[in-house]
């Protein structure tokens, strides 16, 4: 073979493969570059967020219930106090006068009863005495009644033993009206040393009512008054009738604002992780306590059954988690962060949530993942579909499939698929700009390009 016949086929050689090259490259050049994953299996837990601030589950204002200036404030805001300790006294001489000579009218009463009872014994045995004495004339005054009537006495002895007779009687009579006069007076004493123990109730009532008593053990949580500045008697929260806020910190909660759209997912019991921002780095356990059935306007905190307008502003619920282990360092007030784990499970088989797309089914006309134009046509407009798309091969070529799925709960960057995939399946995830218009069977590659964020990539 000469020079020349090698020279056309090394030409040929060339071309061909210049021919193969171009349409190897031109058929890659209509891929659309896609950022792939694989399917697996997670451990998913469903999270809700929601803000708000320390609170203790029991707390009392504690009011005013005498009028006058404070003579004594013995705690100051932040304070631990015990149940029983006094917190604050309001000036109370008038009150405490009267409980002094209350206690003085008691004490003569019941020296008043302690005479009367001993002329009340004294007259008791004045009257047995008397009944003994007539019951010896009696006796004698029959005796003579025989001996008379038998002429053995003279008349002036028996007439002697008939009138000492009558004599008892009329005595016994006197002594027996004397001891139900001290029986009277006894029980006279008796009842007025009872009025005056109830009027000493009273007055304690209203002295006990100048000074403040910490009803449970807890903390002094807001203290608007000064020692000097005077209290009046009144409703509650009302101006100069609130003299402190105690609050039960051995129960300490954590009360948020959940989400509307969050909150069919919250239930009684659910566990929670709650952060304080005066508390960095620590995390309390707790439990869900209570979940509000009213809505709460954002803007102004106001239950929507309490607005007399209507709203289309976003509303939020009340959610209460009890914490587990309290610390000391936790003050009425912090703000706080609930993260309230409203479902979870073990290795379920999970994708990313970017990876999901709406998918209108294909009708014979042009339209792209995403379309939602409705038809014009008298048919009922097909409902799109909820899927993700799967990288299938086809020899040098990999297409996007739309495969239907059935999803479950919804972890922070992932999503529960009940079916659909599976396993090991190669799903496509981004990016965004492409996802949201990339068509069923639609020819990809892998994008190799560094990843640089961009506005349009945002979900």
């Amino acid at each position: 073979m000469n020079k020349k016949t090698v020279a056309i086929v090394v030409g040929v050689i060339v071309v061909c493969a210049a021919v193969v090259g171009l349409t190897i490259y031109r058929s890659g050049s209509d891929a659309q570059k896609v950022l792939m994953a694989k399917v697996a299996r997670e451990n998913l837990s469903s999270i809700v967020t929601g803000t708000g601030e320390i609170k203790p589950k029991n707390y009392v204002n504690v009011g005013a219930t005498a009028f006058g200036p404070i003579t004594h404030l013995y705690v100051k805001e932040g304070d631990r106090v015990k149940k029983g300790e006094v917190l604050a006294v309001i000036e109370n001489v008038p009150q405490s006068s009267a409980v002094g000579a209350q206690r003085a009218s008691i004490t003569s009463a019941q020296r008043d009863i302690t005479a009367d009872v001993a002329a009340q014994k004294a007259a008791q045995a004045n009257v047995d005495h008397a009944k003994a004495d007539l019951e010896q004339k009696q006796l004698d005054y029959k005796r003579a009644q025989e001996l008379y009537k038998d002429q053995l006495i003279a008349k002036q002895d028996f007439d002697a033993k008939k009138a000492a007779y009558d004599i008892a009687v009329a005595t016994l009579a006197q002594d027996e009206a004397s001891l139900a006069q001290a029986n009277a007076q006894t029980a006279s004493a008796k009842s007025k040393l009872t009025s005056a123990q109830q009027t000493l109730l009273g007055d304690l009532d209203a002295y006990n009512k100048s000074i403040s008593i910490a009803p449970f053990d807890g903390i002094v949580t807001n203290l608007p008054v000064r020692e000097g500045e005077t209290v009046v008697e009144g409703i509650q929260n009302a101006e100069g009738s609130t003299l402190m806020t105690l609050g039960d910190m051995s129960t300490v909660t954590a009360e948020v604002k959940v989400d509307e759209t969050d909150i069919t997912g919250v239930q009684l019991g659910q566990p929670a992780d709650v952060t304080v921002d005066a508390l960095p780095g620590k995390v309390f356990k707790g439990h869900v306590t209570e979940v509000g059935d009213q809505a709460l306007l954002r803007s102004t905190g106001v239950s929507t059954s309490q607005s007399t307008t209507g709203s289309e502003e976003a509303k939020d619920f009340k959610v209460v988690i009890t914490l587990d282990n309290p610390s000391p360092e936790l003050r009425p007030g912090l703000s706080a962060t609930a993260k309230i784990t409203t479902a979870h499970k073990d290795n379920v088989i999970a994708v990313p949530l970017q990876a999901l797309v709406m998918e209108v089914p294909d009708t014979g006309k042009k339209k792209g993942a995403h379309a939602v134009n409705a038809s014009l046509e008298s048919k009922p407009a097909p409902q799109p579909a909820q899927g993700v798309f799967v990288v299938r091969k086809e020899g040098r070529k990999q297409r996007a499939v739309f495969v239907p799925v059935q999803t479950g709960i919804t972890g922070a960057s992932d999503i529960e698929v009940t079916s659909g995939v599976q396993p090991g399946d190669e799903i496509i995830v981004g990016p965004y700009r492409v996802l949201r218009t990339l068509k069923n069977n639609a020819t990809v590659k892998l994008d190799t390009t560094p990843a640089t964020a961009t506005p349009s990539d945002a979900s």
